[in-house]
């Protein structure tokens, strides 16, 4: 007869036999721990992620460290303490007798997740290189370090050609800029008249210049992507389209308080929604800032931050012919999204959860 195995963190309560990923393991009823023994953890990953080859956890641990928390169950020894990977600090114990491994109750989830983690860590913290530099020092443009979807993103890829489309339909002839902008842009004084509602969509495809477009191009290519993988295609489309509509109102009350008309094109107010969704989402990603010449990894919150001081002194300076409450209005809407949807896309996404978890470690 078996002797009864007891957890090695609450020692007085006897571990109970449970199946998970094609093992059967050892789980503490109290604490919700699961004890491997050898060479079970690295199957039960391998199980988990579908993998073909062997998958030996043992060898993507980092360096151990000093203290011993546990002792080991079967052989009354210290188990020695590892970070589960070099740059995400949850820590697994391992016996150094029988080589069995002990995952504490909430860490469990991390570790089953390790292949996966140490890819996107390994892409989240690459260094920027002289390519980068040189892209970023000619166009001003950010690199993006990021995680990358599961799916295809047709539909930022056809928003983006969509507006190069209209663009090059007009946009090198003058009186076709004219006809196309008393037609489609966002007039307010047609607004308030109640006429040419459209604009609220409208506007958002056209472009006043070929530097305008490939800014707001840029920026919807670099992180649509995500955000397009995190929604589903047709959710991404509706929430792009409305945090337009919503900056076109906040440009449109600011203009009407100060008495000013308003003709407003461009996909800005829009991209800036993505910017608020971005931010609560990928907090984890970085995107590249150009001091002078010095480049610089940011995370999401202090990229944004520095563009949302940049909007409000150009508010600051009164400079009318760009639309800075519209990027204001549209960011704050994407806030308002992300955080209405969060939780669902945290819930659907488990590695964006596990990656804004603060055991991630990104390097910047």
């Amino acid at each position: 007869m078996a002797s009864t195995l007891y957890c090695p963190r609450c020692p007085q309560v006897a571990l109970q036999h449970i199946e998970l990923h094609g093992q059967e393991l050892d789980h503490c009823p109290n604490c919700d721990g699961l004890w491997f023994d050898d060479e079970e953890l690295s199957e039960a990953i391998r199980h988990k992620h579908g993998l073909t080859d062997d998958y030996c956890v043992r060898q993507g641990f980092a360096e151990p460290l000093k203290q011993h928390q546990y002792h080991c169950h079967r052989c009354d020894v210290p188990m020695q303490q590892f970070h589960l990977l070099k740059e995400y600090l949850v820590t697994v114990d391992s016996c150094p007798n029988c080589n069995g491994s002990w995952v504490d109750g909430g860490d469990v989830r991390q570790v089953l997740a390790a292949p996966k983690l140490q890819q996107a860590l390994a892409i989240l913290n690459q260094k920027v290189c002289r390519k980068s530099w040189l892209f970023q020092f000619f166009t001003q443009m950010p690199k993006e370090y990021n995680i990358k979807p599961h799916r295809t993103p047709w539909l930022t890829w056809s928003l983006v050609a969509l507006n190069c489309l209209i663009y090059l339909l007009y946009g090198f002839n003058n009186a076709h800029t004219e006809w196309v902008f008393s037609h489609f842009a966002f007039i307010s004084m047609d607004i308030l008249q109640g006429q040419s509602w459209w604009g609220f969509i409208s506007y958002q495809f056209l472009h006043g210049s070929l530097w305008h477009l490939f800014g707001n191009m840029y920026f919807l290519w670099i992180i649509g992507d995500n955000l397009e993988d995190a929604l589903g295609r047709w959710r991404f489309l509706g929430l792009y389209l409305l945090c337009g509509i919503a900056a076109a109102l906040v440009e449109l009350a600011a203009r009407v308080m100060v008495g000013q008309e308003l003709l407003m094109v461009g996909a800005s107010g829009a991209v800036a929604g993505l910017f608020g969704m971005y931010l609560l989402w990928f907090r984890h990603a970085s995107l590249t800032f150009m001091f002078v010449v010095w480049q610089k990894k940011l995370s999401p919150s202090w990229y944004f931050a520095l563009w949302v001081a940049m909007n409000i002194f150009g508010l600051l300076l009164d400079d009318m012919g760009v639309a800075y409450w519209a990027h204001l209005g549209g960011f704050v809407a994407g806030l308002m999204i992300g955080y209405s949807y969060r939780h669902h896309v945290l819930q659907n996404n488990p590695l964006l959860c596990l990656l804004q978890r603060p055991e991630a470690r990104i390097l910047r």
